[in-house]
């Protein structure tokens, strides 16, 4: 395997994998938040910072790098843009993270239940979705294409 594909599949694993997680919080995790008990619920975020962060960290980190270094290293037959797109969709959930999401987070274990913040961490979620959805989708079709090609 060349180095651009072992990026290539490095990427996409990771991408997955994220895709993965952020389909659940969003679906799962994130609309259990009303029923949890408001005693402990300041408690819980913070639990849910520091368990999550050893789980996503490392993901985000190495689709970040594989990404970055997909734009200097292409697999041969993919075409040029599309790393940049995937660059820009990465740049689209790196930002919303940490502009957006870990904030929220924060305010919800600083200062406990809030409806009002809970529904904007879902709204602005639904950006993070769609872009590691995006990111899923073109992986598959970068792989799909790199093994049909002929020899």
């Amino acid at each position: 395997m060349s180095p651009p594909d072992a990026l290539l599949t490095a990427n996409a694993a990771a991408t997955w994998l994220m895709c993965g997680v952020i389909w659940f919080v969003q679906l799962v995790h994130y609309p259990l938040f009303p029923a949890y008990d408001r005693a402990w619920f300041r408690a819980a975020m913070s639990a849910h910072q520091a368990a999550t962060q050893r789980v996503v960290f490392p993901a985000m980190v190495l689709e970040l790098g594989t990404a970055l270094a997909l734009l200097a290293w292409q697999p041969a037959g993919v075409p040029e843009w599309v790393p940049w797109l995937g660059a820009a969709l990465v740049g689209v959930w790196g930002f919303t993270t940490a502009l957006v999401m870990v904030p929220l987070h924060e305010r919800l274990a600083r200062e406990g239940f809030d409806g009002a913040l809970h529904q904007r961490l879902v709204r602005w979620n639904w950006v993070r979705t769609a872009a590691w959805s995006a990111r899923g989708l073109g992986c598959a079709a970068v792989l799909a294409a790199r093994l049909t090609e002929p020899g």
